[in-house]
């Protein structure tokens, strides 16, 4: 059984999974924030990664999600909480790690829809973060113009499959068919949600499009690939995120594009690239 935490939003049990065994004494903290319709196990071989880096990580599965589930919040619902309890949660999380490791920086690596509720986050920021990861991203604006592109007769997530070869309906989330494939077996991934989440993230379009509020020495890192339909054709959503960061102040941003890449970068043909950059922009914002 997973740990958990009570949910401050309605008490949920939101479930936590921790990877620590690091060599040697630990540098920083990541939390994993992860993406629509998956879990935090899917992680692993990240985060085995970033341990061997010297990072204890910690994911949560979201709520309505993974072993983040009740009675009242079934699989592919946020329950009565909604987004607000979302980005609660993810807040939530922060706190706890931040203070089961006081003396190490805390770091948030945030995918696709768990960016989004970062970058929500943010704007009040629950702890003081070390550093920022959003992967998969998008303004939340240019996702209600995404969307609005999209077929109409497909399904939930198979609609971003426009434009990609068919096979399973998700080959738009790696070009790795393994991947894919394994996404597709995964009983906890792939599940039809409520158009109560997306259309709650879409109605905080307005509030996040002005992070003025985010502190400005706040260092993040946009990792998407330019064929991602999530970040808009050739990545302009996430390109635009990053620019918005900086219109608003923030010093520290940068915006990395991997040519060809999909949705899931640390599932794609390119991971161990990714991780590498990933790891090295965390290593060179440890303090001091």
């Amino acid at each position: 059984m997973p740990a958990s935490f009570p949910s401050p939003a309605d008490g949920l049990a939101i479930a936590t999974y921790t990877w620590d065994d690091v060599p040697g004494a630990p540098v920083g903290v990541v939390q994993v924030v992860h993406g629509l319709a998956e879990h935090g196990p899917r992680y692993d071989r990240f985060a085995q990664a970033l341990v061997a880096a010297g990072f204890v990580v910690s994911a949560a599965d979201n709520r309505g999600h993974g072993a983040s589930v009740s009675d009242a919040v079934p699989l592919g619902s946020f329950g009565a909480a909604g987004v607000d309890g979302f980005v609660a949660d993810i807040g939530a999380h922060a706190r706890q790690l931040a203070e089961q490791h006081p003396d190490l920086p805390l770091f948030a690596f945030a995918h696709s829809l768990g960016s989004m509720g970062m970058q929500l986050a943010l704007l009040d920021e629950p702890v003081r973060y070390a550093g920022v990861v959003l992967s998969g991203s998008t303004t939340l604006d240019g996702l209600g113009e995404v969307l609005a592109g999209l077929p109409a007769d497909a399904p939930g997530l198979a609609a971003f499959n426009a434009g990609f070869k068919p096979r399973t309906g998700f080959e738009w989330l790696s070009r790795d068919a393994a991947e894919v494939d394994a996404y597709v077996a995964d009983p906890l991934c792939g599940f039809p949600t409520e158009d109560a989440i997306i259309g709650g993230v879409l109605g905080q379009a307005g509030r996040a499009a002005d992070p003025s509020s985010v502190r400005d020495d706040l260092p993040l890192l946009l990792v998407s690939g330019d064929r991602d339909p999530v970040g808009g054709r050739g990545g302009t959503n996430v390109t635009a995120l990053g620019d918005r960061y900086r219109a608003a102040g923030l010093t520290d941003v940068t915006t990395t594009l991997y040519p060809e890449a999909r949705h899931e970068l640390v599932n794609e043909t390119v991971r161990d690239a990714v991780t590498v950059d990933v790891v090295r922009w965390l290593r060179a914002h440890l303090p001091g």
